[in-house]
């Protein structure tokens, strides 16, 4: 099924049509795993794991505007993709840690050259967003 975009032009099958029985799992095994690290909080996670277990409570001061429910849902979705393990210490209340997955931390180093090309051109894509807005009169 296509879609029409905003700007009139119709883009390719809505998300997960190609994985609901008409893609080979690998494709999207492959989409959901880039979706994934690639999300909005991932990335903020997968390096705050990465230097050594973490808790739930210092990650939800470390990756600034979570909820502890987006928290929760991304941890258990990064677990269940390998790329996190969580370890529960006994005791009252049970402490629990997030550690990177060996397969996480080939991530690490990709990971900090994304954020710091995006923190060296977030002024340039601020004035271009700019300029795009005014020349669509978004502004």
């Amino acid at each position: 099924m296509s879609r029409e975009h905003s700007d009139g032009h119709t883009g390719g099958q809505q998300d997960g049509d190609e994985c609901d029985g008409g893609g080979r799992d690998g494709d999207c095994t492959l989409r959901e795993a880039l979706d994934r690290v690639g999300g909005k909080w991932a990335i903020g996670i997968l390096l705050a794991a990465s230097p050594g277990p973490v808790r739930f409570s210092e990650l939800t001061r470390q990756v600034e505007g979570i909820s502890r429910r987006m928290l929760t849902l991304t941890l258990r979705n990064l677990e269940r993709d390998g790329l996190l393990h969580r370890r529960v210490h006994p005791g009252v209340p049970p402490r629990v840690e997030y550690r990177a997955t060996p397969m996480a931390l080939e991530l690490y180093e990709p990971l900090l050259a994304l954020t710091a090309w995006a923190q060296r051109h977030r002024t340039a894509i601020s004035e271009a967003r700019a300029a795009y807005d005014r020349g669509h009169g978004r502004g």
